[in-house]
């Protein structure tokens, strides 16, 4: 299986791909823990559908220290007993920000609340917007069909 479209030899394609790069580099650089990240990055991923960001995403939290039993729970995190309220209320944002159509009105207030109540302002626009810049990415690599099973921990840093 083959990409529909080699977006890493296409000129707009490479812009684009920096552009949100760099801006996934600040929420990554922020204090949203980093193991939050993962997670919500990995739960976006499998929601969509997208196997190439799920198979890169677990593999770097795994890279960076996170345990396997967990990365498997992710997409049964409310039967889980091995999340933090605060990564519960992360993941549930994630959840709610990624099925916004499926829901009138967007992202419930109790969703929001119960997140506020675990991170900081700065920690919450890191949130949001990795959730957001997590789906664009989910979203193209979908479009594009980009195969999974290949990436290498590390290998876009």
């Amino acid at each position: 299986m083959s990409a529909r479209l080699n977006v890493f030899e296409i000129p707009t394609a490479g812009k684009v791909i920096k552009h949100i790069t760099s801006a996934s580099k600040v929420v990554h650089d922020s204090s949203l823990p980093l193991t939050t990240q993962h997670l919500v990055t990995l739960r976006a991923s499998q929601i969509n559908g997208c196997g190439f960001c799920t198979d890169m995403h677990s593999k770097d939290a795994v890279a960076g220290g996170e345990d396997w039993l967990r990365l498997n729970l992710v997409a049964a995190w409310r039967e889980a007993t091995c999340f933090t309220e605060a990564e519960r209320a992360a993941l549930e944002l994630t959840e709610a920000g990624t099925r916004i159509a499926d829901g009138a009105g967007g992202v419930p207030d109790e969703v929001w609340e119960n997140a506020a109540k675990h991170y900081d302002e700065d920690q919450l626009a890191a949130l949001v917007f990795l959730i957001g810049l997590i789906n664009a990415f989910n979203r193209m690599n979908v479009i594009i069909q980009q195969p999974a099973g290949d990436y290498q921990p590390g290998q876009f840093a």
